[in-house]
């Protein structure tokens, strides 16, 4: 599996959720129906942080091979948080909650998931 542009298109959706999530943080709290309270927004920024790390490790790891053994910690670490994030979503999208954005990152996430189950588990770059 050629990886550049799982990796490419991994960064870019991250980088652009971390980015909203950093200026936008009251909107999404609102987005999701979570009430406001003082301290969510900046645990919200915080996590946007987190997203704008992995996006860009995952930006300037595009370049190289990624799975079976090359760059396996970068391949491993986006793994664990697209399926965990995946999880979490969809669990969140399936209690009921119908913020059609939640869908939306909940689909992507698990896509991302597979694919880099596929890229850890799959035998690497050919």
């Amino acid at each position: 599996m050629k990886t550049r542009a799982l990796m490419a298109a991994s960064a870019l959706f991250l980088g652009i959720a971390g980015v909203a999530a950093l200026f936008a943080p009251d909107e999404i709290l609102r987005a999701a129906g979570i009430p406001s309270s003082p301290f969510l927004p900046p645990l919200v920024q915080l996590c946007a942080a987190l997203l704008l790390g992995f996006a860009m490790t995952n930006w300037m790891t595009k370049g190289s091979r990624v799975g079976g053994i090359y760059n396996r910690p970068i391949a491993v670490g986006n793994l664990l948080n697209f399926a965990v994030g995946a999880i979490t979503l969809d669990r969140f999208a399936l209690r009921g909650h119908e913020a059609w954005p939640m869908l939306v990152f909940a689909t992507v996430y698990t896509l991302f998931a597979v694919a880099f189950g596929l890229v850890v588990f799959g035998g690497g770059e050919r």
